[in-house]
């Protein structure tokens, strides 16, 4: 697996449950889990690959309000280039994410506890 699907796949799992922000949620809980595998990981690199799910139909953005019903769903993937200082957008998961992230979990490094499991061998490059 390369690296840039392991991001990936991390990114995907971080939004599985819940809308998240990048920079309040994602980018610390996709370290969170590399750390464990030995990784450091560039938010520059989550962004891609939250751009790579956007576009694969995986994930949608959305600029959240804070009055009920003023949401909005973003057409593609919005500019990302800075550290958001308000969090206002936030990254979900589809239904065609929710298939593709449940299909597969062979790839994951944890076990039911959170730690690393004994036959995970990272082959990333």
């Amino acid at each position: 697996m390369t690296r840039r699907v392991f991001v990936r796949r991390l990114v995907l799992n971080s939004i599985c449950d819940d809308g998240e922000n990048v920079d309040q949620i994602i980018l610390w809980e996709v370290n969170r889990d590399a750390a464990k595998c030995g990784l450091t990981i560039e938010r520059a690199e989550v962004v891609d690959a939250l751009v790579q799910l956007v576009e694969g139909g995986l994930a949608e953005a959305w600029i959240l309000s804070e009055w009920p019903g003023k949401s909005v769903k973003v057409d593609g993937m919005p500019p990302m280039n800075a550290i958001e200082e308000k969090f206002t957008t936030y990254f979900v998961i589809t239904e065609k994410g929710k298939k593709a992230h449940l299909s597969d979990d062979s790839w994951y490094p944890f076990d039911d506890e959170g730690n690393l499991r004994p036959d995970w061998h990272p082959d990333i490059t």
